[in-house]
């Protein structure tokens, strides 16, 4: 099975620098630059973590010259629309809301679990106030939930929303929330269950750039079929991590 998918891989990648070339183009990556360990700035000012590395790794496989830009999470996907740059590689969550606007490669994260985290185990994060990021697949979870939800842009206002007493819980990607809890020194916790949410997380593009969806597409198959991308994601999200 795997030699199937590299030898599919391989045709759509040999052809990934003569689309480079007949169009001529620097393909851009959008990405938030908020949300370690999927992005985030480091301290030289560039974008650095999971996604960067992983995005890297796939324009060269896919032989395509790529670029990195950041845009705010809350415009990231009109922004796309609008030709700000090419591609969304930002920890975005596959939805059939959002693949109505947008298409979606395969995803290179699977389907993973969102949390509660507060201040104490006894915590109303079922009826109280919830914060959550705007237009985030956990902010719809809470609108339709018993509890209520305060949204803001950025994620770190999400748990200082917390830490303040503005909400009585934070929910948001187990994977981001975990470090955070971590480095707390038990300031912060998790209560409740984890929710599975999402369909994993995929790169976003034009709908109308369907080849180099199948360029990205094919270098994620070569990443799953020989390991790389099992690889990465224990190196971010440690041996725990789901992987393919």
């Amino acid at each position: 099975m795997k030699k199937l998918i590299l030898s599919t891989a391989l045709i759509a990648l040999t052809s990934g620098a003569a689309f480079a070339e007949s169009h001529g183009m620097t393909v851009r990556m959008g990405t938030e630059g908020a949300y370690p360990p999927y992005n985030f700035i480091n301290d030289a000012g560039e974008v650095d973590g999971f996604e960067r590395e992983l995005g890297d790794e796939l324009c060269a496989r896919a032989e395509l010259t790529c670029e990195w830009v950041t845009n705010d999470w809350d415009s990231i996907i009109p922004n796309l629309v609008s030709g700000n740059y090419d591609t969304i590689i930002a920890g975005m969550s596959i939805t059939a809301e959002r693949d109505e606007v947008i298409d979606f490669t395969q995803d290179y994260y699977p389907p993973t679990a969102s949390a509660y985290v507060a201040l104490t185990d006894g915590a109303d994060y079922m009826g109280g106030v919830v914060s959550a990021q705007t237009a985030t697949i956990q902010a719809a979870h809470i609108a339709e939930s018993g509890a209520t939800l305060l949204e803001y842009a950025t994620p770190d206002e999400t748990i200082a929303a917390v830490r303040n007493g503005e909400a009585d819980a934070v929910f948001a990607d187990y994977d981001y929330l975990a470090p955070i809890v971590e480095a707390s020194g038990g300031e912060l916790m998790f209560v409740g269950d984890r929710v599975p949410l999402g369909g994993g997380v995929g790169m976003g593009l034009r709908e109308s750039d369907a080849e180099l969806r199948d360029k990205f597409n094919a270098a994620i198959d070569s990443m799953k079929a020989d390991g790389s991308l099992n690889a990465l994601l224990a190196k971010w999200f440690g041996e725990g991590v789901a992987t393919y």
